[in-house]
């Protein structure tokens, strides 16, 4: 951050006093701003037979790769609001979500996904401006080696293990030698 959003002055990054994090402080109004984590919120979608909804995304990041629907947390909605409005975004189904699946931290790109198992109310869903193709997958027909992003293939691995565990799957990935996953306390699944 360049120039303070308060009052237009210049920035500089340094530890405020009490704190113990370098943080972007306005040189003339003194105000800290404070850089946090994007939460990424969608759904796990499953249909009476056990097939899982998946999109092939037709935006970048990732652009011809599968994904479930999800996206960034939107200011003034819940994380299961956010989570229903990209399933209908970016699949044009409707779901009701029945818990929290998984939680998933990227540190390296400042991001948190929170993914809910939700079931399918219908299969009226389709292609969107996000999604050039919309797909009902049974567990051995995901394209694995296809997947966009590693949160998405934690939570389709975590299900594939044992769909109906109510534990909340919890894991941390962070860029390096062998790209390990990190698990959580409650996580099982090993990264590739």
């Amino acid at each position: 951050m360049k120039h303070c959003p308060k009052c237009g002055e210049t920035t500089r990054a340094v530890t405020p006093e009490g704190d113990n994090r370098v943080r972007d402080v306005c040189t003339s109004c003194e105000t800290v701003h404070y850089s946090n984590p994007k939460i990424v919120t969608g759904c796990l979608p499953v249909w009476t037979d056990g097939r899982i909804l998946l999109c092939r995304r037709s935006i970048e990041p990732r652009f011809g790769l599968w994904t479930l629907p999800s996206g960034f947390m939107e200011n003034d909605e819940s994380l299961e609001e956010g989570a229903l409005r990209e399933t209908q975004e970016e699949a044009r189904v409707e779901c009701r979500i029945t818990r929290l699946f998984s939680v998933f931290s990227l540190p390296h790109v400042n991001q948190v996904y929170f993914l809910f198992l939700a079931r399918m109310k219908d299969l009226s869903f389709g292609p969107t401006p996000e999604s050039s193709e919309v797909e009902l997958f049974h567990l051995g027909d995901v394209p694995w080696d296809e997947l966009a992003f590693r949160p998405v293939e934690f939570a389709l691995r975590e299900f594939e293990r044992d769909p109906e565990d109510p534990v909340v799957r919890s894991a941390s990935y962070r860029r390096g030698p062998g790209d390990p996953w990190i698990l959580g306390a409650n996580g099982s699944s090993e990264g590739s």
